[in-house]
């Protein structure tokens, strides 16, 4: 039962990480707080990747619903060797989520927002790579949105951290779930057999 009540710890300490991927993922739509450039379609192109909404949010709640409801899953299975098998699976499915959320936010912070320069509309540091990030003199290159590098720079941060953390914890489920898996019935065996 000690496996089940540590599920149940991963699947609630799963929905705030996904809550908030979702809400940075829709932040990064309304720059300035403004819907002026979501009309024009003027915002970076890795925003529509949907990588908060989709790989960090809604898949998260498959593991988390899954490892919440792992008692009722352990008395209509018959054994919690069974529910534990459901919860990898499902772990790999928050592997999968997460990881696409931390890969396309890292790419979407590594070539920098889509803003109105003096050039006109444009990514201007997609050929610099990371250097922007500790140049902030070079920011002020972008005149619009206002402050659209710190914006972008947060939310994506912040959806990096949250994805790793989303991914640690299906990592941990994933090692627990086998252990337990493989090992309990192992152990059971034994049982049985010195009461014998």
């Amino acid at each position: 039962m000690c496996s089940l009540g540590f599920a149940r710890s991963l699947g609630f300490a799963l929905i705030p990480l996904a809550t908030c991927c979702i809400v940075a993922n829709v932040l990064l739509f309304f720059p300035d707080g403004q819907m002026d450039f979501v009309k024009d379609n003027h915002l970076t192109k890795y925003v529509w990747f949907f990588m908060g909404i989709g790989g960090g949010g809604i898949a998260m709640f498959i593991p988390a619903i899954t490892f919440l409801c792992m008692g009722k899953c352990a008395n209509s299975c018959g054994t919690e060797s069974c529910a534990m098998c459901g919860s990898v699976l499902a772990a790999l499915i928050g592997l999968v989520g997460s990881g696409y959320c931390f890969f396309i936010s890292a790419v979407a912070l590594l070539n920098g927002p889509f803003c109105f320069t003096s050039l006109g509309w444009r990514s201007p540091f997609e050929s610099d790579g990371p250097k922007y990030l500790f140049a902030r003199e070079s920011w002020s290159e972008c005149i619009q949105p206002v402050h659209i590098v710190e914006w972008n720079v947060t939310l994506l941060s912040i959806m990096l951290g949250l994805s790793t953390l989303e991914f640690l914890i299906c990592v941990v489920q994933i090692v627990s779930g086998l252990v337990n898996a493989v090992c309990r019935p192992c152990c059971y065996k034994q049982e049985y057999s010195l009461n014998a």
